[in-house]
C-alpha cells in the first residue's frame, strides 16, 4: 500500500543534508512519494529504515513476472477494485492447456495455431500469451518430451503442471530461460515444490480448492519458505465461485492489505464447463473479476477474439482514448489526384474510416488530426475539431506538397464547418462527406470530384 510523504519521512535521517539533491529531508519524502524519486536516492538511509518502507510499500497485490525475452508477462499489481477509479495496469495472461497425453504431432499443431493466431484491433496487435503444458500421463519422459516440443515451436510463456516434485524438477531445468510458472504448490507437495520454484526462481502457484482459509495457510508457509512470487489458485469452477472467491480475495488484499492473497490469481473456465460457449462466459466473467492468469482448454479464433477484444477493453485506460498519432496517412497507394480525407485522431473512428476507405477500392489520402483522442462529434463539442485546427494541421503536414488538387473532404456530422474552415484554407474546396464511415465507398464513385 502507497504510504504517504509524512509516513515516509518518519524513516528518514531528518538531517536536512541535501545529498538527496532536495532542500530538505520532508521535501525528499514528498517526492518519494509521489514517485519522481526513488527512496535509494537517500545515502544516509539505514539498512533498517530501507527494509520497513519497501514492506510498508509494497504493492497490496504482487506483480509477478514470467515468460522468456520474445514474450514476457507480468501480473498483479492492480491498486482498485474498479477501473473507472484509476485503471487496472497489468492484463490477464490468456493461455491454453496441453496435455502430454496427446501425440508429439497433435501438441505441435496445437502449437502453431495459438502461437500463430494475431488479430489486430485498433492498430494493436492482439495475441495468446503462452501455454500449460499438463503431466496427465504421469508419465516423465512423456511429459518432458511434450514441454520440449512446445519450447521448440513457441516462444510464448510457460506453465508446467505437475504433482510429483522430481518430474517437476527436470522439466522446470529443460524450460528455465523461459522462466515458467510452476504449477502446483498443494498441502501435500508444497515444500518439493518451493525448493524447485527458488531454485530456478520461478513464480509458483499455490492452490487448495477446499476454502480461502485453506489457500490462506498455505500461501504463508509457501511465503515463509522464501518464496516472493506465488500466484493463488483457489480452485474456482462455477460462475458463483469464480464471482465470489475472486472478489473476496482482492477486496482483502486492497481494502485491508492482506499479505497472504496479496498475489495474482490463475482460473481454469473449461475444467467444468459443458461447452465450448459456457467456458468463454466463464472466462470473460474471470477476466473482468478479477483472474491474472486464464487457462483455457480449448482454441480456436471464435473462441479467442472475443476474449483478447474484452480484455483490451477492460484494460484500456479509461482516462486516456486510445489515439492514433496525428498525420497524412495513405490508404491503399494514393496518387497526387485521389481523395484527400479527414478525420479526428480516436482510434476507432480512424480504423472505421481507413478500413471503409480501403474496402471502397479507392486509394485516398487520410489526414488525421489532433483531437487528443476523441471521436468526430465530441471533439467538435469540446472545440477540439474546428476550422482552426484543420487548416493547421493541413499546413503542419504539408498536404499541398502530396496532392494535385486543392480538396479536402470534411466529415458529414460536422458540415457545419464548411464555411469557416474555406476562410481557414483559402483556395480550397472544402466538400461534405457521408455522415456515416459505411458510405464513403459510395460517397467516393458518385460525388467526389477534385
Amino acid at each position: 500500500m502507497a504510504l504517504t510523504g509524512i509516513e515516509i519521512y518518519k524513516y528518514l535521517p531528518k538531517t536536512n543534508c541535501k545529498k538527496c539533491n532536495f532542500p530538505t529531508c520532508l521535501a525528499f519524502a514528498m517526492k518519494v512519494a509521489a514517485r519522481v524519486v526513488d527512496i535509494t536516492a537517500c545515502p544516509d538511509l539505514s539498512a533498517q529504515s530501507k527494509a520497513a518502507l519497501e514492506s510498508a510499500g509494497r504493492p497490496p497485490i504482487r506483480l509477478v513476472k514470467f515468460g522468456g525475452d520474445t514474450h514476457k508477462v507480468e501480473v498483479g499489481n492492480e491498486t482498485v477494485m474498479f477501473r473507472h477509479e484509476k485503471t487496472f495496469y497489468h492484463p490477464p495472461a490468456i493461455m491454453v492447456r496441453i496435455k502430454d497425453t496427446a501425440s508429439k504431432e497433435d501438441i505441435a499443431k496445437l502449437v502453431d495455431e495459438v502461437g500463430g493466431y494475431q488479430v489486430e484491433r485498433v492498430g494493436m496487435k492482439l495475441t495468446m500469451d503462452g501455454f500449460a503444458v499438463e503431466n496427465a500421463s504421469k508419465d516423465q519422459a512423456r511429459f518432458l518430451e511434450a514441454v520440449e516440443t512446445v519450447l521448440a515451436k513457441s516462444g510464448l510463456a510457460v506453465a508446467l503442471m505437475s504433482d510429483n516434485p522430481a518430474t517437476m524438477d527436470a522439466a522446470v531445468a529443460k524450460a528455465a530461460a523461459r522462466k515458467p510458472v510452476v504449477y502446483a504448490a498443494t498441502k501435500e507437495n508444497w515444500s518439493g515444490m518451493a525448493d524447485i520454484a527458488k531454485k530456478h526462481s520461478c513464480p509458483l502457484v499455490v492452490r487448495d480448492s477446499s476454502g480461502l482459509e485453506n489457500l490462506v495457510a498455505l500461501s504463508e508457509k509457501v511465503a515463509q519458505a522464501g518464496i516472493e512470487d506465488i500466484i493463488l489458485d483457489p480452485g474456482v469452477d462455477s460462475f458463483k465461485s469464480s464471482i465470489d472467491s475472486l472478489t473476496e480475495i482482492r477486496r482483502l488484499a486492497l481494502k485491508k492489505n492482506f499479505r497472504p492473497l496479496g498475489f495474482p490469481v490463475m482460473t481454469f473456465p473449461g475444467v467444468q464447463a459443458k461447452t465450448t460457449e459456457e467456458e468463454a462466459a466463464l472466462a470473460a466473467e474471470q477476466i473482468s473479476k478479477y483472474s491474472s492468469v486464464v487457462v483455457l482448454e480449448h482454441f480456436s479464433p471464435a473462441l479467442a477474439y472475443p476474449l483478447l477484444t474484452l480484455r483490451l477493453n477492460i484494460y484500456t485506460d479509461p482516462q486516456k482514448p486510445i489515439q492514433m498519432a496525428a498525420g497524412i496517412y495513405e490508404v491503399g497507394a494514393p496518387k497526387p489526384d485521389s481523395p484527400l480525407c479527414i478525420t479526428t485522431n480516436f482510434s476507432l473512428t480512424y480504423f472505421s474510416v481507413a478500413g471503409e476507405i480501403e474496402a471502397s477500392g479507392v486509394p485516398s489520402w487520410l489526414l488525421i488530426c489532433d483531437t487528443e483522442g476523441l471521436s468526430v462529434l465530441t471533439a467538435w463539442a469540446a472545440g477540439k475539431f474546428d476550422a482552426e485546427r484543420i487548416a493547421k494541421a493541413v499546413k503542419q503536414f504539408n498536404v499541398a506538397d502530396k496532392i494535385s488538387h486543392k480538396s479536402i473532404v470534411l466529415p458529414g456530422k460536422v458540415a457545419v464547418l464548411r464555411g469557416e474552415l474555406e476562410e481557414e484554407l483559402s483556395g480550397w474546396k472544402v466538400l461534405v462527406g457521408p455522415m456515416e464511415a459505411m458510405d464513403v465507398g459510395g460517397y467516393f464513385k458518385k460525388t467526389w470530384k477534385p
